[in-house]
C-alpha cells in the first residue's frame, strides 16, 4: 500500500475540526477511523499493478552522445481500470527521461512507453525494475508493485576522427595511382606502365618497353596490398587517465586515455582495410579482454566497436609479457603492430622494454600514445612558488617522456606521441608514410 500527498492534506485538514472541538480526543479518533476507512476502500478499489503485463523493443545500440529510445509495452490483463504512475528505470550514467509515466490503460488494453536514453558513459546500459503505482479513484492511496523486465542497450565508441577519414582516402588514392600522382617507394608492387613526362624518376623508366616502342615508357608503383596490421589496445591502470576533454559529455572532465586510443584504432583500421590491408585487433593487460581476428572487410568496423564497448580500464599494471605472447601467437606472417599504451617510463621500463625486441624483430612495431596537454599548461606556469614547482614537476615528466620515445626509436620502433585529439590523424599519417615508403 502506498499514501499519496492528498491523504497528507487531507490529515492536515483535519487538525482544524480536532483544534476547534469541545471533545478533541474523540473528534480526532472518529476522523482518522474516517480517513483510515477512506484509504483501505481506495486502496482495495485501485487496479493490481500484478495484473500487467510487460514486454519490451526500441534500440538494442547507440553511439555515445547519442539518443537511444526504448519501449515498454504495458498489457492491463486486470479487471480494473489501471490509472497510476509506471517507472521504468536504469541506472544514472543512462541519462533516462522522464523518469515517470502517467498511465491510464482500460482493461484488455496496452500502452507503450518511451523512455529516452541520453548515456554519458560507453559500454552495455542494462534496465534495472520497472514500478507501477496504481492510485484509488479517491486519490488517496493505491498499490504498488516491480518487476525486473531486462533490456540491454550497448554503447559503441562514438568514432569522432571518422572526420579526418576522407582526406586520409584521398591520399591513400593518390598512392595509389588513382589520381595523376603515383610514388614508387622501396618494396611497392609494380602498377602499370605509361609513357614519360617531365619530373619523372628515370630510375623508373622501364629500357625494355621503351626499346619496343618510340617513346619512352616507365614503370608506375602501387603500395603494397593484402599486409597484415595489427592493433593492441593496452587497457591496464595507464588506460584510465582522463586527458584533453570529453567531447561527447554535459561535464567538463577529460575522456579516459583508452577511449582516445580506441579513437585512434578505428581510424587506422578504416583506413587500412581500404587500403587492402588485414587488420586485427587485441585488448589486453594481465590477460586478453576481447580480440577480432579475420574479420572481412565489410564487417571490420561493426565488430571493432561492439567488441570496445564493454571495455573498461582495469587497475592493474599490464602484463607486457602476455601481451607480447599473444601477439605472437595469433600473427605468425611479418605484421605492422600498433601498440596504443601510455609513455609512462616506470610501467615501460618494468614491463615491455624488456620484451619489446621480440617483437619488433619479426614486426614493424608503433607505440602510439596521448599525452596530457595539461602537463605542457604547468610547465608554462611562473607567477609564484606553488606554479614554479608545478613547472619543475611537470618539465620533469617531459623529460621522462621524451626519454622514453628516444630509447623507443633506438630499438626501431616507431613512436607517436601527441596531444589527445590529434593522435588519431598522426597515427593514420604514420601508416601512410609508411605505406608510401614500401616499410610494410
Amino acid at each position: 500500500m502506498i499514501l499519496t500527498g492528498r491523504t497528507g492534506l487531507v490529515a492536515l485538514l483535519c487538525v482544524l475540526p480536532v483544534a476547534l472541538s469541545p471533545w478533541p480526543a474523540d473528534t480526532f479518533v472518529v476522523l482518522l477511523l474516517g480517513l483510515a476507512a477512506l484509504v483501505t476502500l481506495d486502496v482495495a478499489l485501485s487496479a493490481s499493478p500484478r495484473a500487467l503485463r510487460f514486454g519490451r523493443d526500441g534500440d538494442t545500440s547507440a553511439r555515445l552522445g547519442e539518443t537511444a529510445d526504448t519501449v515498454l509495452n504495458v498489457a492491463n490483463a486486470g479487471r480494473r481500470r489501471f490509472r497510476g504512475e509506471v517507472r521504468d528505470a536504469w541506472a544514472p550514467s543512462a541519462g533516462a527521461e522522464p523518469p515517470m509515466h502517467a498511465v491510464d490503460i482500460p482493461v484488455g488494453q496496452r500502452e507503450r512507453l518511451v523512455t529516452r536514453l541520453r548515456p554519458i558513459r560507453r559500454g552495455d546500459q542494462h534496465s534495472a525494475v520497472v514500478t507501477a503505482r496504481s492510485i484509488g479513484p479517491l486519490g488517496l492511496a493505491g498499490r504498488q508493485g516491480s518487476q525486473r523486465v531486462p533490456w540491454r542497450v550497448r554503447i559503441l565508441p562514438p568514432f569522432l576522427s571518422r572526420k579526418h577519414l576522407p582526406s586520409r582516402l584521398a591520399k591513400l588514392r593518390e598512392m595509389e595511382g588513382r589520381l595523376p600522382v603515383l610514388i614508387r617507394g622501396q618494396g611497392t608492387e609494380f602498377d602499370s606502365l605509361r609513357e614519360y613526362v617531365v619530373g619523372d624518376d628515370v630510375r623508373s623508366i622501364d629500357w625494355r618497353a621503351t626499346a619496343r616502342r618510340a617513346d619512352v615508357v616507365v614503370r608506375t608503383w602501387r603500395p603494397e596490398r593484402d599486409r597484415r596490421v595489427v592493433l593492441v589496445l593496452d587497457t591496464g591502470r595507464t588506460s584510465a587517465g582522463r586527458v584533453g576533454v570529453d567531447p561527447t559529455a554535459r561535464d567538463p572532465g577529460g575522456w579516459p586515455r583508452l577511449d582516445w586510443s580506441m579513437d585512434a584504432a578505428l581510424l587506422l583500421a578504416a583506413l587500412a582495410s581500404r587500403a587492402g590491408d588485414h587488420v586485427d585487433f587485441l585488448a589486453h593487460d594481465r590477460e586478453v579482454r576481447t580480440g577480432v581476428f579475420g574479420a572481412s572487410r565489410t564487417e571490420l568496423l561493426a565488430q571493432l566497436v561492439n567488441s570496445m564497448a564493454p571495455l573498461q580500464p582495469a587497475l592493474v599494471e599490464s602484463d607486457a609479457t602476455a601481451m607480447v605472447a599473444a601477439v605472437q601467437r595469433r600473427v605468425r606472417r611479418r605484421a605492422l603492430v600498433v601498440l596504443l599504451t601510455d609513455l609512462n617510463a616506470s610501467a615501460l621500463d618494468e614491463g615491455l622494454m624488456p620484451v619489446l625486441p621480440q617483437l619488433s624483430a619479426k614486426h614493424q612495431v608503433i607505440v602510439a600514445a596521448v599525452s596530457d596537454p595539461r602537463v605542457d599548461l604547468l610547465a608554462a606556469g611562473r607567477s609564484d612558488a606553488a606554479q614554479v614547482y608545478d613547472a619543475a614537476a611537470a618539465e620533469r615528466s617531459r623529460n621522462e617522456r621524451r626519454a622514453i620515445a628516444a630509447r623507443l626509436r633506438r630499438s626501431g620502433v616507431d613512436v607517436v606521441d601527441t596531444p589527445p585529439e590529434e593522435l588519431a590523424p598522426a597515427l593514420a599519417d604514420r601508416y601512410l608514410a609508411m605505406k608510401a615508403a614500401g616499410r610494410l
